[in-house]
């Protein structure tokens, strides 16, 4: 066994000084050592995309890197999206546009549309399907949460 190491990790505003194993996954420690479940684990090979979250602003698969990789950088959580415990207009559409059923997949695919609307404001179906590309879901056809990501768009637009 290896010898654990202090690391600090800044996740959703907020610095936490932990103690892990250096093998330990970013995954493992957001969800275990910091108790947040909102991140999924699904295939531990970064295949299916549950486990995303956003590094430094950038959608990341949390089951791919090791705690201490991610000392230094900002992480952000699907725990960060809803605000004074109130749904973000992206939670609100897809509750709406019933785009979740198990609910598994759900909050890596918020924290990927959280990254891609801010790159791209006012996306056209085939560039939300080509985002959702990097995420399974076995429950939905996929419809409605392009729906979704199209409707939260445009109320985003209008804000």
């Amino acid at each position: 066994m290896t010898e654990p190491v202090d690391i600090i990790l800044t996740v959703n505003g907020a610095a936490h000084r932990l103690s892990v194993e250096p093998r330990i996954l970013l995954s493992d420690a957001i969800r275990h050592h910091l108790g947040l479940p909102g991140t999924h684990v699904g295939c531990e090979h970064g295949v299916c995309g549950a486990c995303t979250i956003l590094v430094d602003g950038a959608p990341a698969r949390s089951c791919l890197m090791f705690a201490i990789q991610a000392q230094g950088r900002k992480l952000e959580t699907v725990e960060s999206l809803a605000i004074n415990g109130e749904l973000n207009a992206l939670q609100k559409a897809f509750h709406d546009a019933h785009a979740l059923q198990c609910g598994y997949c759900t909050p890596g695919i918020l924290m990927s549309t959280t990254a891609f609307l801010k790159e791209t404001p006012a996306p056209d179906e085939e560039q939300v399907r080509d985002m959702l590309s990097g995420h399974l879901c076995r429950c939905s056809g996929y419809q409605h949460i392009v729906d979704a990501v199209l409707a939260a768009a445009q109320r985003l637009s209008e804000a």
